[in-house]
């Protein structure tokens, strides 16, 4: 089961911390993978975190060497077109999707991420939605994840 801290959270939801780089950096040294929020303004170049605003600049090589524990929350058009683009020239390494309100949305790596149950499919915040895992849930999003490790 793959078990993904909500933008660092670990054991319920700190907004103030949220996307911060050395926040995101403590879920991934506890062991989990992180779902981050990334903005991109093209007229700058620069890559930002943070959930609805852009409030902290990092670079491609930030997440670069956090890649494979890395779930890319696109928050942008331009942020989406950047990783398609990137995956496309360089590697596909990322693993990155983009949503606004839909029930579920399949991912670069080909998960599908959803508040729903789905096989092979990542369950989205289950304590908000009231859902619980079953046998073809591949991993879970969690605001309170170390409850799901096991």
């Amino acid at each position: 089961m793959i078990l993904i801290s909500h933008r660092g959270n670990i054991n319920g939801r700190r907004v103030p911390f949220e996307n911060q780089p050395n926040y995101i950096d403590t879920a991934l040294s506890a062991g989990y993978d992180v779902e981050i929020d990334v903005w991109y303004e093209r007229e700058s170049g620069k890559l930002y975190l943070g959930h609805d605003k852009a409030d902290y600049q990092i670079d491609i090589d930030w997440l670069d060497e956090r890649s494979d524990k890395l779930w890319i929350h696109c928050k942008n058009m331009n942020s989406l077109s950047y990783f398609n683009e990137y995956s496309n020239k360089i590697s596909s390494q990322f693993n990155y999707f983009s949503h606004d309100v839909d029930m579920g949305v399949l991912t670069s790596h080909n998960y599908i991420w959803s508040t729903n149950l789905y096989n092979r499919g990542i369950l989205v915040l289950p304590e908000v939605f009231n859902k619980e895992p079953n046998e073809g849930t591949m991993g879970i999003c969690s605001d309170i994840i170390q409850n799901y490790k096991k």
